[in-house]
């Protein structure tokens, strides 16, 4: 009931405070690895690393979140929410910070600290936003992920001019997020005044248990990593595609800039209309469209209409993640079963897409070409749309 949220009970400065901790805790949740992409090849030349390799440096993050996202539920127990979130934002900014220091360890560790942090972020905004915002789960959901694709898009853009143009190196313009994310942890600060554990009725294991036999939550948890899998592949790969196709390094960088900036139009509106609907299945037909459209384009051999494919492709992804998130807070009924169904969704769907960056450097390393790791991506989307079809017929997970 509205009455009984924290959003109600809050002051105006105490909402002002959540909401702004809320946005900035997203805001800090895609830069660590949308900045890595425009510099593949730096990363590349400096360290010698293969495409495979270079793929895994985005996995490692995914498979952090994969086994971290169905075990958050056991640090909210023990710190609450406020309190696991604050240690996620500690931990980011030390992975950052480590990511300076110019040793291949450095990188794949402090890139490994991000990971852990950013998959406790992951799970635990939609269960905020189900506790919090409960009259409001659209519009927050629309807002916060938008932050999350904003935070994409600047990374995309700039990781190039701060590390040639400005002169910092790749190293520095992969670190310096790190002061992005102090901010948003003395921001969250005044969150911890007030730790809420959660009134779990079952225990951890009868948790995952109950989760694990639901179709409906399969669903979710499928489609969730299925969209994550073609956008970290997209992340971390469109740049050297498109430069593939005769674009430099700059220009395929602020490309994958418009990508995520079209995601953050899709995650913004996709999830307040979505929820206005008894489901949302002609909303999953329409973004798979746009996907595959997309994926065409992007076969082609040239440039060609390239600012078209990645906008279209970056709309179809961002809006999907959107919805996939307003799946965990609309499919279940109370806030420990947010907090778990996220927690095996991104875990499920994120180790299912840890295989997606690594496995399509690999599929181009053997093909020596883009059209079969393409390819791979026309079935990612067809199974997509299957599950995004039951995920989206209503009914809640209890």
């Amino acid at each position: 009931m509205a009455a009984s949220s924290p959003y109600e009970q809050n002051t105006t400065l105490q909402n002002i405070l959540l909401i702004s901790g809320i946005l900035l805790i997203a805001l800090n949740l895609r830069p660590a690895l949308a900045a890595v992409g425009p510099l593949i090849g730096a990363i590349r030349d400096t360290t010698g690393l293969s495409n495979t390799m270079l793929g895994l440096l985005t996995t490692l993050p995914l498979l952090a979140f994969g086994v971290l996202s169905t075990l958050t539920p056991l640090f909210t127990r023990k710190m609450g929410i406020e309190g696991t979130l604050a240690v996620a934002m500690a931990v980011l900014t030390g992975g950052l910070f480590l990511r300076v220091i110019p040793n291949n360890v450095a990188l794949f560790g402090g890139t490994l600290l991000a990971g852990i942090a950013i998959a406790l972020g992951n799970v635990l905004l939609p269960s905020i936003v189900k506790r919090d915002f409960p009259n409001h789960t659209g519009i927050m959901t629309s807002v916060y992920s938008s932050m999350l694709g904003l935070g994409a898009t600047i990374a995309a853009g700039i990781s190039v001019p701060l590390a040639f143009d400005f002169n910092w190196g790749w190293h520095w313009a992969l670190g310096a997020w790190g002061v992005v994310s102090i901010i948003g942890l003395i921001i969250w600060i005044p969150q911890l005044q007030d730790l809420t554990l959660p009134r779990h009725k079952r225990s951890f294991s009868q948790s995952l248990k109950d989760l694990g036999g639901k179709k409906k939550a399969w669903q979710v948890a499928l489609f969730m990593g299925l969209q994550s899998l073609a956008f970290y592949v997209i992340l971390a790969w469109l740049p050297e595609i498109l430069q593939d196709r005769g674009l430099n390094a700059n220009t395929s960088g602020w490309l994958l800039s418009l990508s995520q900036g079209m995601g953050v139009l899709g995650s913004i509106f996709i999830p307040t209309w979505a929820e206005k609907l008894d489901n949302q299945r002609s909303i999953v037909w329409g973004l798979l469209l746009l996907e595959v459209i997309s994926l065409g384009g992007l076969m082609l051999p040239d440039s060609f209409l390239a600012g078209l494919w990645v906008s279209l492709i970056g709309l179809s992804l961002g809006a999907s993640f959107g919805l996939s998130l307003l799946f965990i807070v609309l499919r279940t009924a109370d806030t420990e079963t947010a907090t778990e169904l996220s927690g095996m969704a991104q875990s499920i769907g994120y180790l299912l897409a840890a295989i997606g960056p690594t496995l399509f450097g690999a599929l181009h390393d053997l093909t020596e070409g883009w059209f079969i790791p393409l390819l791979f991506l026309f079935l990612v989307a067809a199974i997509k749309l299957v599950v995004g079809l039951g995920a989206a017929e209503p009914g809640q997970i209890k």
